[in-house]
């Protein structure tokens, strides 16, 4: 069973939060997976976001959504996993094709047409994002948002 600290949405995947205060505050976490087709077929993006992890002192990977579903129950139990996604339909496929997330954390979603704020979080959903968080909770996923490590959990319901 692959060791998943944490999976966290987040329009912008790994940046200097993600990188530095989530790493932190993640006991152990020696390695960041990017669960992201457009990601993971982009080399500029990977060197960027190589560099801020990097700079946390955790290893980085990425990977088509697919080929995380393929390979995540093939962690090391010496890998401490902190899993990213862009968005809700990203993470709903992972949960749906097995991958082993028990805590899911909302961080930056970016406002967009039909999306509206939830929360005091500045997280914007639309109603297909909303449809697959719940979907993704009914899975028994503690779905929240929360922004940053020291902020207070919000429902994205509220």
């Amino acid at each position: 069973m692959p060791d998943i600290l944490l999976t966290r949405i987040d329009n912008r995947l790994v940046h200097g939060q993600v990188g530095v205060a989530w790493t932190s505050a993640l006991s152990g976490c020696n390695l960041i997976v990017v669960a992201d087709d457009q990601a993971a077929a982009d080399p500029l993006q990977q060197s960027l976001m190589t560099a801020t992890a990097r700079n946390a002192g955790c290893g980085i990977r990425f990977f088509t959504l697919d080929k995380t579903i393929s390979i995540i129950h093939k962690a090391s139990a010496s890998q401490h996993i902190f899993l990213v996604v862009r968005d809700p339909q990203g993470a709903r496929k992972l949960v749906e094709g097995g991958v082993p997330i028990d805590k899911l954390c909302i961080g930056n979603m970016h406002v967009g047409p039909g999306k509206t704020i939830c929360g005091d979080a500045h997280v914007y959903m639309d109603e297909r994002d909303k449809e697959d968080l719940r979907a993704i909770r009914k899975k028994g996923v503690d779905v929240y948002i929360q922004i940053a490590p020291g902020d207070r959990r919000q429902d994205f319901e509220k």
